[in-house]
């Protein structure tokens, strides 16, 4: 298949349409834009290939004209100097070298507008390979996204089968026995602290009890002492 067949080809191609039809979208534009960067390739090669023509022929067209006037100098001469014959044949060559700076300048104008034609064709088909990226990078990010939902999913269907339910009452059990533990240690340290307001209490009994006697002493060692 010729390049500017395949060039045709991939720019008539409605991508959208073959994506939709293929088993594949991924590979089909894998495939697309493998064919497209090929293409791109030999398209690059032949427009460069073509603009050193063009420099080429620059040269050649140069070439000829500075020729036709070099011949056109001898032919002004050769009058100056009376020499006719040398006039004429001078000016054989410079039309000779005339003839061939015009047809050079038309196929350097036919190059010309053939880097014009790849250049177009070059931008087009780069066009198009962008736009296959980008399709193909979305696919790649609905792709991932599809399979992360997968994932998803079938770990709420995990989380919601008999394994994830003993999970959870076992949890439950777990945070219980904790509470439970804490109470039996808020329960043990109260006792404690009640004990010790009640000692408080008992000491002041006490201290009463025993100033109570030791007054009711000193009252009797009064008595007896004034007797």
């Amino acid at each position: 298949m010729g390049i500017f067949t395949r060039f045709r080809d991939i720019i008539s191609s409605n991508m959208n349409a073959m994506l939709d039809k293929a088993e594949d979208p991924e590979k089909l534009l894998k495939m697309m834009i493998h064919e497209i960067e090929d293409t791109l390739i030999e398209l690059k090669v032949s427009c460069a290939g073509v603009m050193a023509n063009c420099k080429k022929i620059r040269r050649q067209v140069d070439e000829a004209g500075s020729r036709a006037k070099h011949w056109e100098e001898r032919a002004v001469l050769a009058v100056s100097k009376g020499r006719d014959d040398l006039a004429r044949e001078a000016l054989v060559e410079k039309r000779r070298y005339a003839d061939r700076a015009d047809t050079l300048e038309k196929e350097l104008s036919d190059h010309n507008s053939l880097v014009e034609q790849y250049q177009d064709d070059i931008r087009q088909l780069e066009d198009k390979l962008g736009a296959a990226r980008e399709k193909q990078r979305i696919l790649v990010q609905r792709h991932i996204r599809a399979r992360g939902k997968k994932r998803a999913q079938e770990e709420i269907r995990r989380m919601n089968g008999a394994e994830a339910i003993f999970k959870f009452e076992e949890l439950e059990n777990r945070i219980e026995r904790m509470e439970a533990e804490a109470d039996l240690v808020n329960i043990a340290r109260k006792p404690d602290l009640e004990t010790e307001f009640e000692n408080l209490f008992v000491d002041d009994e006490i201290e009463k009890e025993l100033n109570t006697l030791k007054s009711s002493l000193d009252k009797k060692d009064e008595t007896a002492s004034t007797e």
